[in-house]
């Protein structure tokens, strides 16, 4: 009758821990964010200027995981090209103007587009703002993350006396 006990009790105790309980480990939330940007905002910068995006899933218990590799990405074209204003420059949705595969590297390609306006006019101080850009939210296990909007200077501004700059270059 004692091993009955004590076999029963080991039983529930591998089953109250198996299943936690409540307390186990859970996803909590997922951030995206790109890597190596400096400066608080993010610029692809030429046709084929790349950014690396991270996606991380935050458990409760506040470990972080890179899940990169496994997440999949939506995006959404918003905005304009300035060179060809709101209604003609539309922005086009991928896999036109910009890529991005399954590691979250993100690639500008054709047809290039410049999403930025200088707010000066001048090329030597432009103080620049964007007309345009491509909102990428990840997806984890069910989990949604912040948007990330990554505007595009690929093509050289029409701007007028901007000598074609587009953007930040840094």
């Amino acid at each position: 009758m004692k091993r009955t006990h004590i076999l029963a009790g080991l039983l529930i105790a591998f089953s109250l821990l198996s299943s936690s309980c409540g307390t186990g480990d859970k996803i909590g939330s997922v951030s995206v964010t790109a890597i190596g940007v400096s400066g608080g905002f993010v610029n692809i910068v030429g046709l084929g200027g790349t950014i690396q995006l991270k996606v991380t899933a935050n458990y409760t218990s506040g470990k972080q995981i890179d899940e990169t590799n496994f997440a999949t990405y939506e995006v959404t074209a918003q905005g304009y090209d300035n060179n060809f204003g709101p209604i003609a420059g539309a922005l086009q949705a991928p896999p036109n103007t910009l890529t991005i595969n399954n590691t979250g590297m993100v690639t500008s390609v054709d047809p290039a587009v410049c999403t930025w306006v200088s707010t000066t006019g001048d090329p030597k101080t432009p103080g620049w703002a964007y007309t345009g850009d491509y909102m990428i939210v990840a997806h984890y296990r069910g989990f949604s993350s912040q948007p990330i909007f990554i505007p595009i200077s690929s093509a050289a501004s029409a701007q007028s006396g901007m000598q074609g700059q587009c953007g930040p270059t840094s």
